[in-house]
């Protein structure tokens, strides 16, 4: 039969045996008026004082919204809530908007404008964020580590956050303080947020955020400078909004998140000897970095030596030039992933959590953006017509196996369920 898959922006498809287990997402429906739903959640959050009550006297706004490499619907979100602080007096000049980038690379002008709409890149200051400038203060300490967070969110008068709620690999969820830290910070703190002994937790994975360190440190970064007011935002596979939820950090993101896992896990019966997986198709799969999710979404139920199949456009490539990809130049195996060199490096987490993925299985990587030599220096395997591949990962496990296709990648979380 044939599954389709999120990649790239238009999709593809593979051809799996009868009998393969799909697995999805609970599919919500969008909701009939968005931007409704959007000031709806202004003037009555979960908790805590309204918008408007909030903007009462502000002169300097900082509005944040995640980068290009999350499909957040920014110019659905930011048009009500830039809206209504007009209403409330605020002038467009008293108004910064912060790109939220973390290490990722910035915008380019193009990518600006359809991020958030060319209306608002003309009238609104937009910084996207480097997280090498200078542009960071101090804002205090988190187990001895300076917090550094970027000047124009810290010195403004009324901090507004926004983000998008998925399961995340090591963070739990993302959205709600990510924002802010890794979004806002600078590199230091972002290397001791994804240090090697946060990552290497058990606890540092989907869905968990009790008791994970990787969650705890970002969590008590951003109480050092909390928004005032977070707006997060969940969606279906069509990036339909399904549900806003505002109010206070903790609120906010407690809702989403658990809105969000009530539909994203799935439970199925036993581990698979071959996993096909995507990373959600763009812009979540537009380079080899980010793709790593979808590694790890199917490292949950793939079989000790068992095989990945990947499926991810990596328009952007690995991205070459970047730190993670002079990680992968340097490793030989996966256990050359994993070292962490007694201590942290710029997007060495990424690379531990791949690392750990190829202890368990093989990736095949399936990619119009990479190359064979990029994919087999990242210690993968190309392969280049998935009409074929599940069958040709089946004979390499020498016998006739169990197969399963996650077709949106980690925006479902397959656990497999504990034997009665």
């Amino acid at each position: 039969m044939l599954v389709e898959l999120a990649y790239g922006t238009h999709g593809t498809a593979v051809e799996v045996p009868a009998g393969t287990t799909v697995i999805v997402s609970r599919e919500l429906p969008g909701l009939d008026d968005p931007r409704a739903a959007v000031r709806r959640a202004l003037a009555h959050p979960l908790a805590g004082p309204p918008l408007a009550e909030l903007a009462a006297g502000a002169r300097r706004v900082a509005v944040v919204f995640p980068d290009l490499t999350r499909p957040m619907p920014n110019r659905t979100v930011l048009p009500p809530l830039l809206e209504d602080l007009a209403r409330r007096g605020i002038a467009d000049g008293d108004i910064t908007l912060l790109c939220a980038t973390g290490t990722h690379r910035q915008a380019t002008a193009t990518e600006m404008r359809d991020l958030v709409g060319p209306e608002i890149v003309e009238r609104y200051a937009i910084v996207d964020h480097n997280s090498a400038s200078a542009e960071h203060v101090e804002v205090g300490k988190v187990d001895g580590v300076p917090i550094l967070l970027q000047r124009h969110y810290v010195e403004a008068d009324l901090r507004i956050i926004t983000g998008f709620v998925e399961p995340h690999f090591f963070a739990g969820f993302s959205g709600g303080p990510k924002a802010v830290c890794p979004g806002l910070a600078a590199t230091e703190t972002i290397l001791e947020a994804h240090h090697p002994r946060r990552i290497a937790d058990a606890h540092a994975t989907f869905i968990s955020r009790e008791g994970n360190p990787v969650h705890d440190f970002v969590r008590a970064a951003v109480a050092l400078a909390p928004p005032h007011l977070s707006i997060d935002v969940a969606i279906n596979r069509d990036r339909q909004l399904t549900a806003v939820f505002a109010g206070p950090l903790t609120a906010a993101h407690d809702a989403a998140c658990a809105f969000v896992e009530s539909s994203a896990v799935q439970r199925v019966g036993a581990r698979f000897d071959v996993v096909v997986s995507t990373n959600g198709g763009h812009p979540l799969d537009r380079n080899l970095y980010q793709a790593v999710k979808g590694m790890a979404a199917a490292e949950r139920i793939v079989r000790p030596g068992g095989i990945i199949v990947m499926a991810a456009a990596c328009v952007d490539g690995i991205p070459s030039g970047g730190a993670f990809a002079d990680v992968l130049s340097r490793a030989r195996t996966p256990e050359d992933l994993i070292d962490a060199t007694g201590g942290a490096e710029l997007d060495r987490w990424q690379a531990q959590v791949l690392g750990r993925v190829l202890q368990r299985a093989q990736v095949w990587c399936y990619s119009d953006g990479l190359t064979d030599q990029m994919t087999t220096d990242a210690l993968l395997v190309p392969v280049h017509d998935l009409t074929t591949v599940v069958r040709e990962a089946l004979d390499a496990r020498g016998r006739a196996g169990s197969v399963a296709v996650l077709p949106e990648g980690p925006l479902t979380v397959a656990t497999v369920a504990p034997s009665p």
